[in-house]
């Protein structure tokens, strides 16, 4: 089924809709919430409040591209999932260390989701992925958006980890200084 055709049903109210999302979507969005949360019941919980947040967003909103439109949700729900998780058992692990080494590159340490939020930001970090080689930014966004380990990284783009670590580091600080010339650090 197509996308709009998925849409379409959530816009006449069809529980269809969320059968058929979960047919095209579920293993997309289960990904992310795992990478986040690393426990298989927490990412299914993402997943159904991501379906849920779905069937409330639509009507009135309408998704140009339902994949990336449901693959946000699942990432804000399963952060804050997993802030809400570590606050009670300030535990570490794969997503901690993901969004520190980010937050060494972004402005302020008042929370990068919250930075993030900011449209003016958003168009920003938008603007420099595009001006990446695609290379490194591919490898930037399954670091930082997708939640990849390094291993996985090297091992999908045949890189060497030290290779994947040497290039997040040179697109981190390239990111730094981009954010500096543009008025955000």
């Amino acid at each position: 089924m197509e996308d709009f055709e998925i849409v379409d049903l959530y816009w006449v109210r069809s529980q269809d809709a969320i059968v058929r999302t979960a047919e095209k979507y579920g293993g997309y969005c289960r990904a992310i919430a795992q990478r986040i949360l690393f426990s298989q019941e927490d990412a299914q919980e993402s997943v159904n409040d991501t379906y849920l947040a779905a069937w409330n967003a639509m009507p009135p909103h309408r998704p140009a591209a339902l994949q990336i439109f449901l693959g946000k949700i699942t990432r804000r729900l399963s952060l804050k999932k997993w802030r809400d998780q570590t606050r009670q058992k300030r535990g570490g692990g794969q997503t901690a260390l993901v969004l520190d080494e980010l937050a060494e590159s972004l402005p302020d340490k008042s929370g990068v989701e919250d930075q993030i939020l900011g449209d003016e930001l958003v168009r920003a970090l938008n603007g420099f992925l595009e001006d990446l080689p695609e290379t490194k930014r591919r490898v930037f966004l399954r670091r930082y958006w997708y939640f990849d380990s390094i291993d996985e990284i090297s091992r999908d783009f045949g890189f060497s980890p030290s290779k994947v670590k040497s290039m997040l580091h040179r697109t981190r600080e390239k990111l730094r200084s981009f954010l500096v010339e543009e008025g955000w650090k």
